[in-house]
């Protein structure tokens, strides 16, 4: 309706005059204006204009014409990681090659997050891609350095993801090296056509599904710990001390999640061997 066209545009121009006033209207109000991009079809562009965020390279609440703005060359999509803490999510083992090439990442901190976002899919022609899935093509954005290093082991690395996916069998489905990951040997992603992991979390919470969908284990190729395992992996004599470290890998990306691990037991076990063997893995 016309009214609700004018406030929008009045809340736009407030956004753009006084953006720390607006900033004390968003920390009240946001949640509640974006639940009209899940149900105003008419409007959602107009409201996803007003719409403010956090982001991993802003203190400051910024829109998304500031974060398409700032865009890397080469990059097509807008990136974004949902869950309920900004301070945990900005702790994301998956933000970690975004961070390390200096691309911007939006947080999604409201549950109406998830269910907006399938539905609007794009903002100025650039579609929203959850960092937590696969499909991030961080490769084609400014390759580096790291990326020809990882690829001078391929054979070795392959040969690893093969042991670990047989290790760990339909815990997974699949396992792959990751270009996300700088800092932490492993994470947890969803596949390119399954639901986003936070949603996923939601729904099972709320218990709208009852069951989840196996996820693909990324692990990183220059951690040491992954390099340690390159060495044992050929040896026969290591195949237990091999299974029980992929499944830690698996545990600890579990964890990582807030997933609780598939059998408390067997981790402790499987822990305490590595731990008494000491073979620095």
């Amino acid at each position: 309706s016309a009214i609700i066209k004018r406030v929008i545009s009045e809340l736009k121009k407030k956004a753009n005059k006084d953006p720390e006033e607006f900033a004390k209207f968003w920390d009240a109000f946001g949640a509640v204006l974006k639940e009209g991009i899940h149900e105003d079809f008419t409007n959602r562009d107009k409201i996803l204009e007003v719409c403010r965020f956090k982001s991993s390279e802003s203190d400051k609440l910024i829109s998304l014409d500031d974060y398409v703005s700032r865009m890397k060359d080469g990059q097509e999509k807008i990136y974004y990681v949902s869950g309920e803490d900004e301070n945990k999510l900005s702790q994301s083992p998956h933000l970690e090659g975004f961070k390390a090439k200096g691309i911007e990442v939006i947080y999604m901190t409201d549950p109406v997050d998830e269910f907006w976002l399938p539905s609007v899919g794009k903002f100025s022609e650039k579609d929203f891609q959850s960092i937590t899935k696969g499909g991030a093509e961080l490769d084609k954005i400014k390759s580096d350095k790291k990326n020809k290093e990882k690829k001078k082991d391929n054979k070795n690395i392959d040969k690893l993801i093969a042991s670990i996916k047989i290790s760990l069998g339909d815990e997974v489905k699949e396992v792959k090296a990751s270009d996300r990951l700088t800092d932490s040997a492993v994470c947890l992603v969803a596949g390119e056509g399954d639901m986003d992991m936070h949603l996923e979390k939601l729904l099972k919470q709320h218990q709208q599904i009852d069951s989840t969908s196996q996820k693909i284990l990324e692990i990183n190729p220059d951690h040491p710990l992954i390099k340690d395992l390159i060495k044992i992996v050929n040896n026969d004599k290591d195949k237990m001390v091999f299974d029980d470290a992929s499944w830690l890998l698996l545990d600890q990306a579990r964890i990582i999640e807030g997933q609780p691990v598939s059998d408390p037991n067997k981790f402790a076990k499987r822990m305490n061997t590595l731990l008494q063997k000491g073979i620095g893995l």
